[in-house]
Formats: C-alpha cells, structure tokens, sequence
C-alpha cells in the first residue's frame, strides 16, 4: 500500500507519517523544501523519538519524496496512491490541489482504485476545504465521475510537535500522546480503517473538544507565560498562577463542551488534566514565542478563544477567564511575529477595544470585547 502525503515537516514525519508506516503504508512525502525532500530520497528513512522519559525511538523507513513544485511528480503520485493526506496548514492546502486534481484525472483515465484524501490540519473540516479547492479544478463530468470513487474524510489531530533543534535534518521529537480521529460517516463503502486511527460517526464534538481544550489552552499558557516572562510553556506551567489560569480558561471551555456535545463532565475534567499534564511535560521545549504566534488569527472570530466563549455566552455560562486570555493576547508583543506587529500597532491606533474588535470581527461594545480590554488594562496598569 502507498500513501501520499504533503508536507514532509515535523508533524508530516512525526505524527502522521509515523502512523502511516507503522500500518503498513510506504510513505512518499511531497515538499517543497528541496534539501529535506533530498535527504528523505537519499536515505528513505528517519528516526522519531518521544519526549518522555524513556526517550523511545522509532525507525521510519520505507520512506521516498517528491519535489512538490514538480507537477508531473505530484499527479503520478496521487495518480497510483491507496491513500492522500496533508499536514501543511490549512491556508497551503489551495496551493497544493492543482497537483491533487491532475492525479484524480489521470486515476479517471487509468481506472484506478476508490481513493480516500484526508487533510490533517489544525481546522474545522479541513478534508472538505480541500475538497473545494480540488473539485473547483475539474469538470462537471470529472467531479460526478469520481463522486462514487473518491472521498475527503475530515479529521481532527492532536500531537504537540515543538521546534526541533537536531543536527539531523530529518530526526523529529514527538510527545508521547497522539490523537487521529476521522469521519467514518464520510468513508466509501466497504473501507478499511487505518491502524491507530479512531473513527467516529460524528466529528464535531471531537473537533471542538480539542480545538477548545488544546488549542485554548496551549495559547491561553503562552499569553500568561509570555506576560511573566517565561520563555516556554513548560517554564510557565511550573508557574502556580500561570497553571491555574490554564485550568480556569478550561473550565469555563470544559463547561460549554460537556452542555453542547453531552460529553461525561466527570470523563471531561479528566481529559483537561491530562491536556495539563501534556503541556507540563518536562521532556518538551515548547517556545511561547511559536505557541502564541499569529495572535490576530488566534483572536479571529470563529478560532481558539473568541468562539468558545461566544457559545459559552449563548448558553448563559461564564467566559470571564477566556475574555481574559484574550487580554493577554493583546500584550504578546513578540518582534519576530508580523501579526504580533500588525495587533501592537492597532492597540496604538485603536485601543484594546478597538484592536480586539478588529481582529475578532465583534462590536467594540460587546461585552466579550469589552470585558477584553477592561482585563487588558487592568494588566497594564499593575505592570
């Protein structure tokens, strides 16, 4: 069996390149990355080693890669694929859909196999964002020809992959825990299920009890780390308040979950210690500086924070701790970030209500935006 996937970095290779060579997939990774894609054809393997204490390692091999600005590579890839997946966030995935759509026509030409495309990307049904893209290159015909051969599952991921620092390009560091849940309700008929992944009849919930445990959290610890001067998220999570704050953002998120999905609440206080636990891990270095980047997009209407604590809110439940984290937001004033620049220079120009209101989309009089930067100057004041 043969599976595509774009995107040969970290999580490509650490997360869903790893499970997919250890179901028995050999792995032809496509990047644009023209000395990572060089090693991985020279040597046809790499190792993975776990952040934890046993520090266990995995040997990858059986590995190949494509140039993915070589067209004519990427469509006979796809073209004699068993299965395509992504890790290359979901803003590349337009980029890579003409080399998609030229595979799905030479596989219509060839007769070839029902193939199953799933985006593994940080993103509410990125499957289906791929799909549009792909399917906005082909035909009338060609779109209702692979209708009955081709599907784009969507799926939730969760595995922390920090910055590497290896003198090995293509050695990467993963934690231990992992998550892959798909669609199982978007498979064709008769599929078989890929070792290590769950499938779900439903995928919302687990979107979101990721997207707004994991994510909330990750950057809710970056923001409050990033304010006290903590350089990683494992030095700010040693910091009592620090944690305790991540655990009241969670909370106020847990509550909204386990009210709109019917999640166990006793089951969901578990998996937020676990989260806890995961971003303690003290075999990790995880930067706050790479956890909290792109703060305009984390402070967007429907991401991390703004969300969950809009539906908190239509639900008649609390998000003063979200509306904090928010706030803090708001101060990371990161030099290297070119949103953290864009939001600095808005909060000059705006105020904090007025940058928060830019970058969510919200009135800078609702009370989420308000309560926002009523925290946000509260904070400037103490410092």
């Amino acid at each position: 069996m043969k599976a595509v996937h774009f995107g040969a970095g970290n999580i490509g290779r650490g997360f869903i390149g790893l499970l997919l060579s250890q179901a028995g997939y050999e792995v032809v990774f496509s990047d644009v990355n023209e000395p990572l894609v060089r090693e991985l054809q020279r040597r046809g393997e790499y190792e993975v080693t776990l952040a934890e204490e046993a520090g266990r390692q995995f040997r990858v091999g059986g590995v190949s890669a494509i140039d993915g600005r070589d067209p004519q590579a990427v469509a006979e890839a796809v073209a004699s694929a068993d299965l395509v997946t992504t890790a290359v966030g979901v803003g590349v995935l337009r980029h890579i859909a003409p080399g998609i759509a030229a595979g799905l026509q030479l596989r219509l030409a060839r007769g070839g196999a029902p193939l199953h495309l799933i985006a593994c990307e940080n993103a509410i049904g990125a499957s289906t964002i791929l799909k549009q893209h792909v399917m906005e290159l082909l035909s009338g015909q060609e779109r209702e020809a692979l209708a009955a051969s081709t599907a784009f599952p969507d799926s939730a991921v969760d595995r922390i992959v920090p910055i590497q620092h290896h003198e090995d390009i293509l050695a990467v560091t993963v934690e231990p825990f992992y998550e892959w849940v798909v669609n199982r309700s978007q498979l064709l008929p008769g599929a078989a299920e890929i070792p290590g992944v769950h499938y779900v009849d439903d995928l919302a919930p687990y979107i979101e009890r990721k997207l707004f445990t994991v994510n909330t959290g990750h950057c809710s610890a970056a923001y409050a780390g990033y304010a006290k001067g903590f350089a990683t998220i494992q030095q700010s999570m040693q910091d009592e308040e620090v944690a305790g704050f991540v655990r009241s953002v969670l909370r106020e998120t847990g509550d909204m979950l386990v009210r709109s999905y019917g999640f166990d609440a006793a089951e969901h206080d578990a998996y937020i210690e676990t989260i806890l636990g995961r971003f303690r891990n003290p075999h990790l270095t995880d930067e706050v500086a790479r956890v909290g980047r792109s703060p305009l997009r984390k402070l967007s209407r429907e991401d991390r924070l703004v969300r969950p604590a809009l539906l908190a809110l239509e639900q008649g439940l609390p998000a003063d701790r979200l509306a904090e984290a928010m706030g803090l937001a708001l101060r990371f004033d990161e030099p290297g970030d070119p949103e953290a620049m864009q939001l600095q220079q808005a909060l000059r120009e705006l105020g904090p209500a007025g940058a928060l209101a830019q970058a969510s989309g919200l009135g800078a009089e609702h009370p989420l935006v308000q309560a926002a930067a009523a925290s946000y100057e509260q904070e400037a004041q103490a410092s």
